[in-house]
């Protein structure tokens, strides 16, 4: 079968399409899965761009690809599967440490010893290939009404994590937020708006896409607020007016003048500073969700004593999320059901670029519009 994978070559890794046996079963609770697409994000712009991928433990190449959408082809007798169900597949597997606790219960994705594995990026073959074999228990039903957007069941998930988290944090007062601030619009935090406007918030996405790009159109549509955040921020000077100061945005004065006040932000951009900056617009109680992750040894001028302030004084909490459980896939599904419901058409409006496999080894993600997918097989 073909596969795209990461492999050691002679002075650095490299991406390439391979030729692989094809999968069996195993064991009766065994899955074989057609691999119908599977979407690519940031993470694999980092394993294909910069070779950020973890091979497996003695192995020379390892598959990529963790947004697995499939159909079922043939499950062992105690799977609970039949052939053709839709389903996709959770990323993250536990460490195996008696110690970690959360891996213990089934939250390998806050997993504490740093031991797990995550397919198609760390430590274990991912999905983008022409069939794979996973255990019952980490494969996820996808309804046949999603299938225009089942690819984006993985992605979702991550957003349903972080309101998760939030809900829990939040048991802490009688909250009722009002307005969301989403940073970054890429497929993360469309989906993170959407979100937001699904439950009613009034939803502003501070982004350097551009006002006539399709990201700023799925965020208008979804009748959130789109804000350049390319023309707000002057060419030579940052949010303090202090001379090329790297970490100021225009953000803080731009929601000030707007009147910009939300309870909860999405930090989706990958831009450290921005997260920071942005902590001082949070009314009283607000939370910081921080998803957006970007390699490298960024530096940024934060001021700390302030920061300190807004957090202790005015209650504010920051928190990180990354990965996401079972729990979060179905509720994820079922959010993603209601998306559909409130604003038809928009969720497979978010994928902009269909590709072959052959595309990804030189693929170039700077030409991607908002979300990239590569289809393996055609719905027989």
């Amino acid at each position: 079968m073909k596969a795209v994978v990461i492999q050691n070559g002679a002075d650095r890794q490299f991406v390439a399409v391979a030729d692989l046996p094809e999968p069996t079963l195993a064991a009766p609770d065994d899955v074989l899965i057609r691999v119908l697409s599977v979407g690519l994000d940031g993470t694999d712009r980092e394993i294909v761009r910069d070779r950020y991928g973890v091979l497996p433990d003695g192995a020379e190449r390892m598959v990529i690809g963790h947004e697995l959408f499939g159909v079922v082809e043939r499950a062992g007798e105690a799977a609970g599967f039949s052939p053709g169900e839709l389903v996709t597949a959770l990323v993250r597997r536990p460490c195996g440490s008696d110690s970690c606790v959360p891996c213990g219960s089934g939250q390998q994705d806050y997993c504490v010893s740093g031991a797990y594995t995550e397919r198609g990026i760390r430590g274990a073959d991912g999905f983008l290939c022409e069939y794979v074999v996973e255990k019952a228990r980490y494969v996820v039903p996808v309804p046949e009404a999603c299938a225009s957007y089942g690819v984006l069941v993985e992605p979702q998930s991550i957003v349903e994590k972080v309101w998760n988290e939030i809900g829990h944090i939040q048991k802490r007062v009688r909250w009722e937020p009002k307005t969301a601030l989403v940073t970054g619009s890429g497929p993360l935090g469309i989906l993170a708006a959407v979100t937001c406007r699904s439950l009613g918030l009034e939803t502003h996405v501070w982004s350097m896409s551009g006002r006539a790009s399709a990201n700023a159109d799925l965020v208008r549509r979804c009748g959130a607020h789109y804000h350049d955040a390319v023309d707000r921020k002057p060419a030579d000077a940052g949010s303090s007016g202090r001379p090329n100061d790297p970490s100021g945005s225009g953000l803080d004065e731009y929601a000030a003048v707007h009147r910009i006040e939300p309870d909860v932000i999405w930090e989706c951009s990958g831009h450290p500073p921005l997260a920071f900056e942005s902590m001082k617009l949070l009314r009283p109680n607000g939370v910081l969700a921080i998803l957006g992750v970007t390699s490298g040894n960024g530096r940024a001028e934060i001021p700390i004593a302030a920061l300190n302030q807004e957090i202790v004084l005015k209650n504010k909490c920051i928190v990180g999320s990354v990965n996401a459980s079972r729990a979060d896939f179905e509720t994820g599904i079922r959010r993603l059901q209601e998306i559909e419901r409130q604003f038809p058409g928009l969720l497979a409006g978010i994928v902009t670029d269909r590709l072959a496999m052959e595309q990804v080894p030189d693929l170039d993600f700077s030409a991607i519009a908002v979300k990239a997918v590569v289809d393996v097989a055609a719905r027989a």
